[in-house]
């Protein structure tokens, strides 16, 4: 299977199964490992803690004795019985670092009342043995002590509740936090209306989540019906193309000619400069038109290859029902590892050596080669969410291999996604490892690239700001067509479980073979698939208008229909991605049956009725036209 000769071996789907790119599997789980190390390190060194149980302005973690820290006052306390942090100042945040910009103190209840004065703050302590000031102040000096205005905490202290599983005091009362949410809320200025569409989200919430549902119902029901109005939305791009061009062109000569009118009359430079601008924008617009028309004239039967295609996709689907739930499986799968990343990357924020700042207080710094563990966490984000959506890519590529190239439908393994599944876990894994990683290498750069844009946002000149967008621009497209291109390899590695470099080689002489073919679906095809996700998403925000249409105050509508939207596009999207993965894995297994196969006797297609139908009608054309072969005129008869 390591052999690199591909264009002397002949593609033999689904004979040989052999392990492919075992040193990049053994590279991927190293590296894995290196992701657990950094777990593990940030809770060794007391992390964990720090971020689970609170820890104060000195160093101190709070439910527990600590060690001293040197040249820290009030560090190294037994605060066993103090298991909540509480700010002085809790409203005081700094926008620019997201952080509480207030002394932290480990407290053993939070204030469950608002306390209005010192006196209140003092007989809180008192009664509730929870000291809310500085720990060199004791509750008899809080009224007395000079010190107290600046060691207690600003006042009226709000009433607070610990939040689960945090322990920290947190104002019941989030009005405090109105800068922070205006800093969020830029578009909304007047507060009585983001009241009124929180509370319109709040009481629509059962509505919202109907309107998801119907949703994802209508996108599982377009997947099936697709293959029945792919024509007909093929004549809608068609005939919206024709109109849109011929409208565009017209509009821009009878621009020119009324232009042409009143410049005869006006003889300045201006209108001169004007007419001849216009003369250009509808030449221009004329020879575009006409290469248009020509190519669709070209394309017009690889259209019918992108119908054909689609018509196959929605037996696919019938055949193989899981593949509909392979979303809701790579996303749970995202969103547990977003989870463990999130959790680590917060750790990593409270882990590191007790130093102290500017303020006199503790913050905890990492050191030396430590710091620069960041960067590895935040690689392992972007290969491992690659592996796992590469995973996906293989797994339904496997399945569909598995339909096209058995024969007989019939004798399909009861579960073909389960066997898909099997076969990349015992054979594939390092291929997908590799393919992932190099998406990874391209999209560090524009990540990078990215936030040096949006550092240097106002201060760089205008040749530095295009060439930056350029560079991302062209990294952009260069990860689209790596991404297109491992999709394809994926496929090639299910069919004849090859490693990853003869994979992609395979599969990129067939797309080039084919690149007219491939331009149609991928133009064609992800049109009707993109009218498919307007159609979902028209329809439940139709939906919506008509069940909110009982409230009346019409602001409020807003927010719940654009969250509605918006998930409908996201499941839509979904859904039709894997449709549009369907098709493109289909499209290479066509092409490679096309091109190995002739329905002789002992070369029989491996391909659908449909697609049987489409062939047959393609050489009956080709001898019309009087290049026909004797061997193109061969009875073709599906299997």
């Amino acid at each position: 299977s390591f052999s690199c000769k591909s264009s002397k071996r002949e593609w033999k789907p689904l004979e040989d199964h052999s392990c492919t790119d075992v040193p990049w599997l053994l590279l991927f789980i190293l590296f894995c490992v290196g992701m657990g190390f950094i777990c593990g390190f940030s809770i060794a060194t007391g992390a964990a803690a720090r971020l689970l149980s609170g820890y104060d302005s000195y160093g101190n973690i709070c439910g527990q004795k600590n060690v001293k820290v040197e040249g820290i006052i009030n560090s190294g306390l037994d605060l066993t019985h103090k298991k909540y942090v509480f700010f002085l100042d809790p409203c005081n945040i700094d926008l620019v670092h997201q952080r509480i910009k207030s002394l932290a103190l480990c407290v053993s209840a939070c204030p469950m009342k608002e306390l209005k004065t010192l006196a209140d703050i003092q007989k809180f302590a008192e009664t509730n043995g929870s000291t809310l000031c500085s720990y060199e102040l004791q509750p008899s000096e809080y009224t007395t002590d000079p010190r107290a205005a600046k060691l207690c905490p600003k006042y009226p202290v709000p009433e607070s509740a610990p939040i689960p599983f945090f322990h920290r005091c947190a104002p019941v009362n989030i009005s405090c936090y109105a800068k922070f949410a205006e800093a969020l809320i830029t578009f909304v200025s007047d507060s009585s209306v983001l009241h009124r569409l929180i509370s319109g989200v709040m009481t629509s919430k059962e509505i919202i989540m109907g309107l998801c549902l119907l949703s994802l119902v209508l996108s599982m029901i377009l997947m099936v019906i697709i293959r029945y109005i792919s024509r007909v939305l093929v004549w809608i791009l068609t005939i919206l193309v024709i109109l849109g061009s011929l409208g565009g062109t017209g509009v821009l000569w009878w621009l020119y000619a009324k232009q042409r009118v009143s410049a005869s009359a006006v003889e300045t430079q201006i209108a001169k400069d004007n007419l001849q601008a216009l003369l250009i924008y509808a030449i221009s617009a004329t020879v575009f038109t006409v290469i248009l028309f020509l190519i669709m004239l070209i394309m017009r039967k690889r259209v019918a290859l992108t119908i054909a295609l689609f018509h196959v996709a929605g037996k696919v689907f019938i055949h193989l029902p899981l593949l509909v739930f392979q979303p809701f499986w790579t996303f749970f799968v995202l969103i547990l590892f977003w989870t463990y990343w999130i959790t680590v990357l917060l750790f990593l924020g409270t882990t590191g050596t007790p130093v102290p700042n500017e303020e006199g207080f503790v913050e905890f710094r990492m050191v030396g080669p430590l710091k620069y563990m960041w960067w590895y966490h935040v690689v392992g984000l972007i290969w491992i969410s690659e592996f796992i959506l590469a995973c996906q890519q293989m797994t339904v590529a496997g399945a569909v291999v598995t339909y096209y190239f058995t024969r007989e439908k019939r004798n399909l393994p009861f579960t073909p996604i389960l066997a898909s599944v099997n076969r990349l876990v015992c054979y594939h894994l390092g291929t997908v490892a590799k393919g992932s990683f190099i998406i990874t290498l391209v999209k560090i750069p524009r990540m990078i690239l990215m936030y040096i844009h949006t550092q240097l946002k106002g201060k760089e000149n205008a040749c530095a700001r295009c060439m930056l967008k350029a560079c991302i621009c062209c990294l952009w497209c260069l990860e689209k067509c790596l991404t297109y291109l491992n999709q394809n390899a994926y496929t090639a590695t299910a069919i004849n479980s090859t490693n990853f470099c003869t994979s992609a080689k395979d599969a990129f002489v067939i797309l080039v073979e084919n690149a007219l073919r491939v331009a149609a679906i991928n133009t064609v095809g992800d049109f009707m698939l993109f009218l498919g996700k307007v159609l979902i998403v028209c329809s439940t925000g139709l939906a919506g208008i008509m069940l909110l249409n009982y409230q009346r105050d019409y602001t409020i509508w807003v927010l719940p229909l654009i969250i509605v939207c918006l998930f409908a596009f996201l499941v839509a999207h979904c859904f039709l991605s894997i449709y549009e993965m369907v098709v493109d894995v289909l499209f290479l297994c066509f092409a490679i049956d096309t091109k190995y196969n002739d329905g002789s006797p002992g070369r029989e297609f491996y391909m659908d009725k449909v697609l049987m139908e489409f062939v047959e009608n393609s050489r009956k054309s080709m001898r019309e036209a009087g290049r026909g072969g004797g061997a193109e005129g061969r009875e073709l008869k599906p299997m």
